[in-house]
């Protein structure tokens, strides 16, 4: 079998976001999609060890931030790599609230969506909520950020507890690049950092002592050459 056929599978990227009481968390997905329009339900899948999880099942309410192409690559990393146990992703973040104590982020976000869980489905790792749509708005026009721009363009990588996530074999290592240990995003000297004002050409070598992980924020001590 080979697992390279799942990637021409299409997919966006999201912000999906719950509450537990007065505690609000997030994560970013990659599995959103509408099921029906009479009533408009539609259905997220979640892995179970996230906290984001835990939050939509007491709740029985989740939303989603519809993220545009040009997010930050920061934010992503920030809702992708980070525990929402460990650190308050929301900290320096613009958001509002839905009608239900919701969070959704302002900032690089097209629409967002409120919904109420309705079902659930377990699929191993995950589960997949099943909900009715409570609340939509617009925010902003642009074009939505997809999986393949993000991953092709944006260079940027996949947490382990992303339904999507298949482990690189040595044949995608070359020379001159080089990964972030903490979470997987390659520095490609002839593409640069054009988000951090890194110029395309710029060796690792003569990047800023200061510069870091566009994706986790994490410094330049913890990449490796590949």
């Amino acid at each position: 079998m080979n697992p390279k056929a799942l990637y021409k599978i299409s997919y966006g990227l999201y912000l999906i976001t719950s509450r537990k009481g007065d505690l609000i968390n997030g994560q970013i997905a990659n599995t959103v999609f509408q099921i029906s329009s009479e009533p408009v339900t539609i259905a997220v899948s979640i892995n179970k060890k996230n906290l984001t999880h835990e939050y939509i099942k007491e709740s029985k309410l989740f939303a989603v931030s519809v993220l545009a192409q040009d997010v930050p690559l920061s934010l992503i990393g920030n809702f992708g790599f980070k525990s929402g146990r460990d650190a308050d992703k929301f900290e320096g973040v613009n958001y509002q609230r839905t009608g239900s104590g919701l969070p959704y982020v302002t900032d690089g976000t097209l629409s967002y969506l409120e919904a109420r869980v309705i079902q659930e489905a377990d699929a191993g790792t995950h589960t997949i909520f099943i909900a009715k749509l409570t609340a939509a708005e617009l925010l902003k026009e642009g074009v939505p950020m997809t999986y393949a721009y993000y991953q092709e363009v944006k260079k940027g990588s996949v947490p382990k507890t992303a339904p999507s996530f298949v482990p690189e074999t040595k044949e995608k290592a070359a020379l001159n690049k080089y990964e972030c240990s903490v979470c997987g995003y390659v520095y490609e000297p002839e593409l640069g950092d054009p988000e951090s004002g890194i110029a395309p050409g710029t060796a690792f070598e003569d990047l800023p002592e200061n510069w870091v992980c566009p994706v986790c924020g994490a410094g330049k001590t913890v990449f490796e050459q590949k």
